[in-house]
């Protein structure tokens, strides 16, 4: 794997080609455009503390709406289980491809759930619909991907005064085996250490992992 590369996305021709559309496809898109209209897949966080769901139902703070396949929260970070991944337009096979994802282990941000598929989100932003088998709960992070000004240092131990493990550039993937809200150790081919949270991609900043 390339360790400094950035995520291979592939264009596909054929991006809006109107396809065949099946009884079956049919039924799934009209259930899709309810769970839209129900605006169930979408939600803001105020400066009060609330989490507001369009429909007009508030969120004490801490609390995280729930995907509506899973029960999992919402949005939640995983990674790719494949090698390669199609990104679609719509959650279902009749939906166009966006993109084809080259990188097994590439973190990805789950924002919408329904039926068997996932809307995710990378890092460069860019958003469509995966099938769920094609991901993973295996944790891992990207370095620093907005990082311009050159390598990110990991240590040995969770401190800014402990030896320097290794130097990463950006972009660089990593698993993360364990985070702590400051500090989240990871390991890939060659490297093994201690960064700040705040330097990857894959985490939130007040999560926790063990």
């Amino acid at each position: 794997m390339n360790m400094t590369g950035r995520p291979m996305l592939w264009p596909q021709p054929g991006l809006h080609e109107s396809r065949p559309c099946n009884k079956e496809t049919a039924v799934m898109r009209l259930k899709f455009k309810k769970l839209v209209s129900s605006s169930l897949i979408a939600a803001i966080t105020t400066a009060s503390g609330f989490t507001i769901l369009p429909t007009g139902v508030a969120l004490a703070a801490g609390d995280v709406p729930l995907g509506t396949a899973t029960g999992l929260p919402v949005p939640r970070y995983v990674s790719l289980r494949a090698g390669q991944v199609n990104l679609r337009q719509g959650p279902s096979k009749e939906h166009g491809t966006l993109w084809i994802y080259r990188r097994e282990g590439l973190p990805v941000e789950i924002t919408a759930e329904f039926e068997t598929w996932r809307k995710i989100r990378d890092s460069d932003g860019t958003e469509g619909w995966v099938l769920h088998s094609l991901l993973s709960g295996r944790r891992t992070a990207i370095v620093a991907p907005w990082n311009k000004n050159g390598a990110v240092e990991i240590r040995e131990r969770p401190n800014t005064e402990a030896a320097v493990a290794a130097r990463l550039e950006p972009r660089v993937v990593g698993q993360v085996r364990k985070c702590d809200h400051t500090w989240c150790r990871i390991s890939g081919k060659g490297f093994d250490g201690f960064i700040p949270q705040k330097e990857l991609w894959g985490v939130y900043p007040n999560e926790r992992l063990d």
